[in-house]
């Protein structure tokens, strides 16, 4: 059951979007059971949709005022070294600056990783911006000229907008005409990366412009909140997208249960002379029909253990496993006949195989009532989700027919009502129900203009209305 939390938020969300899987997939946890009939399909779809989302859906687009979530999604993508292009690299991205160590932040020197430009376009380009930041510390030394600002006074003189961006991401560190140096800063105000000329001094760190960690924390949960969640409120996207991401977003939320298939084939001991058994058991004194039919156990055993250490070994190893085995006791090898307790199990096996062992468990009123975790009641469920079984959600019981039904998908919030009707009850009552219209007292009469309508209503009393 994944219900784990990372900075305040619903990891099994969030890891999903960015690695695929859950947090528990690192450890071969695939998709289990999904609550509210969700299939391993559709949990593959939820985290594709989300995962594949272009940020160009959330960025700036020179119509009306920037909102953060455009200057947030812009300061990011002026850091990444890589193009972000998905809502899986822009996360991917805030995930990798939180568990970065301030010394990773260090400035890079552009001639190493040069592609697409020479070293002198870059150059140039830089100068030209440091001429801007000259100009605007003639009129005032402490004042911060945003990368926007910067951008704006040169674009016009340099054609590629992708070269700015670099050169302005390497600029930090670079040295003016006056022996003054490049300074940046991420400003947590504004999210807004921010230049201006300083002195030159021992120790002196250029490179600021990564904003803090607890700022990064701050600016994921923001962004997780305002665009994936699906409580919360979307006011800025179409309303299609809108329900397509928060639909997507609730299916990944509702898949808490995932497992983890134990292969015979992949199973590995640290001791590899040691002798792997897949244990199935069968019980003497229980009617065929009355068994219980547990998955294997895999008992693992030293090269000299004993048909009597395997029965021991079998014997705890279901008690402890299954409360209708608390009794349990294994007696004998099916299919090897009448053989020895002292008999090495290497000469019988080998070092990995399966094995059938008979037993008894004796009971005094059968093993039946510890078939099903929920009870030995019949109940049946029938959601208008698609839920068939109990699924670990709160659900309630129609006060007519008895079927039971996801409280959510009712309708209903997290009070009850004192009495409930499902949907198919409440129209079966509705199709099947007659009124006799045998007298003219109870008669529904009808009177409309041309402008207005009336419906009679199924009713139990004499009725006379109209519209004059």
């Amino acid at each position: 059951m994944d219900l784990s939390k990372k900075f305040g938020l619903d990891y099994r969300l969030l890891h999903a979007i960015t690695n695929g899987h859950s947090w528990y997939g690192n450890w071969g946890y695939e998709f289990g059971t999904g609550c509210y009939g969700l299939t391993k399909e559709a949990y593959k779809k939820a985290v594709d949709t989300l995962s594949n989302l272009p940020l160009s859906s959330f960025s700036f687009q020179g119509r009306g005022p920037r909102n953060r979530v455009h200057t947030v999604i812009s300061l990011y993508q002026s850091l990444a070294e890589t193009e972000l292009l998905t809502i899986k690299d822009l996360f991917s991205f805030l995930l990798k600056l939180v568990n970065r160590k301030p010394s990773q932040h260090e400035f890079t020197s552009p001639i190493n990783i040069l592609v697409s430009w020479t070293r002198n376009e870059v150059e140039e380009v830089q100068q030209a911006l440091i001429k801007v930041l000259l100009a605007s510390s003639a009129c005032n030394k402490a004042k911060w000229a945003t990368r926007r600002t910067l951008k704006g006074a040169v674009s016009m003189r340099v054609r590629s907008s992708e070269l700015v961006d670099y050169s302005l991401k390497h600029l930090p560190g670079k040295l003016a005409a006056n022996g003054m140096v490049v300074c940046s800063r991420c400003n947590p105000t504004s999210s807004a990366v921010e230049f201006r000329l300083g002195p030159f001094t021992n120790g002196f760190t250029s490179n600021s412009s990564y904003p803090s960690k607890e700022q990064v924390i701050s600016d994921l949960t923001f962004l997780f909140n305002t665009i994936i969640h699906p409580e919360k409120k979307f006011s800025y996207r179409p309303k299609i997208m809108r329900k397509t991401i928060a639909d997507s977003a609730r299916t990944l939320l509702d898949c808490k249960q995932f497992m983890k298939n134990y292969e015979a084939d992949h199973v590995i001991t640290e001791t590899p002379t040691d002798i792997k058994l897949w244990c199935h058991v069968e019980l003497s004194d229980h009617p065929k029909e009355d068994q219980p039919s547990p998955p294997p156990e895999l008992i693992v055993l030293p090269i000299d253990a004993t048909v009597d250490d395997l029965k021991n070994e079998v014997t705890s190893a279901f008690q402890e496993v299954y409360a209708m085995y608390k009794r349990f006791q294994a007696e004998e090898l099916l299919g090897y006949g009448k053989i020895s307790n002292l008999y090495t199990l290497k000469f019988l096996f080998g070092a990995n195989t399966s094995v059938r062992i008979l037993g008894k468990c004796p009971t005094k009123h059968g093993l039946s009532r510890f078939r099903k975790e929920r009870g030995t009641e019949e109940w049946k469920v029938d959601c208008t989700c698609g839920a068939k079984d109990d699924d670990g959600e709160k659900m309630l019981a129609c006060d007519t027919c008895g079927v039971w039904q996801h409280t959510r998908c009712a309708g209903i919030g997290s009070s009850a009502p004192s009495k409930f009707e499902c949907r198919r009850c409440v129209s079966s009552y509705m199709k099947t129900k007659k009124y006799p219209i045998s007298s003219s007292s109870e008669t529904c009469k009808l009177k409309t203009s041309c402008r207005d309508e009336a419906t009679a209503v199924a009713c139990n009393i004499n009725v006379n209305f109209g519209v004059r």
